[in-house]
């Protein structure tokens, strides 16, 4: 049976995921891996990098659903989105940035939450990964039949501690230059 999120909402409502975390992907509730402090302070690192980079400019979202599609309302760590939360009746449906802090579940991320995200247009997303303690920034979104979501990224690029990056929606100069060791607990 494949999930709508009105039928998640529903369930969610009527107690069926308590004491669960969960989220929709493709139609399916799939359990969420417990956080270790490690992806906790990682978390922690990206709020405060993006929150001081984006300032008022735009929403922090900080592990909150992110709607794609009518079957898939992901909980990204980070999901950078334009305005302010008053903007929104719903959750996003788009963001600017979408960062997943990595490691138990580095395969799924790199794999069907890149197709989700591609799929859903998202220009850029990150995986910090925590594991080789590295920074894989995905770009240009594109369609491949044979992904899990119709979709991928053309781009990959593998950064090192010592290296930095700049958010592709960055808009502010200088100061958008992100260093990777400062995203790493």
């Amino acid at each position: 049976m494949k999930w709508t999120r009105e039928q998640y909402y529903a369930a969610g409502e009527a107690g069926v995921f308590t004491g669960r975390r969960v989220e929709l992907i493709g139609g399916t509730i799939v359990e969420m891996a417990p956080q270790k402090n490690t992806h906790a302070v990682c978390v922690g690192l990206l709020q405060g990098l993006f929150t001081r980079l984006y300032g008022d400019a735009c929403w922090v979202r900080m592990q909150l659903p992110l709607r794609i599609k009518e079957v898939s309302e992901p909980e990204p760590d980070v999901a950078v989105v334009t305005g302010s939360p008053r903007d929104y009746d719903e959750h996003p449906d788009a963001a600017l940035l979408v960062v997943e802090a990595s490691d138990s579940t580095l395969a799924y991320d790199r794999g069907a939450k890149a197709s989700l995200y591609a799929a859903g247009g998202i220009e850029e997303y990150w995986v910090v990964n925590l594991i080789e303690r590295v920074l894989e920034v995905y770009r240009s979104p594109m369609a491949d039949a044979a992904a899990a979501f119709g979709a991928k990224y053309g781009e990959r690029r593998v950064l090192g501690v010592e290296e930095s990056v700049e958010p592709m929606a960055w808009r502010g100069g200088a100061g958008g230059v992100v260093l990777v060791k400062d995203v790493l607990p």
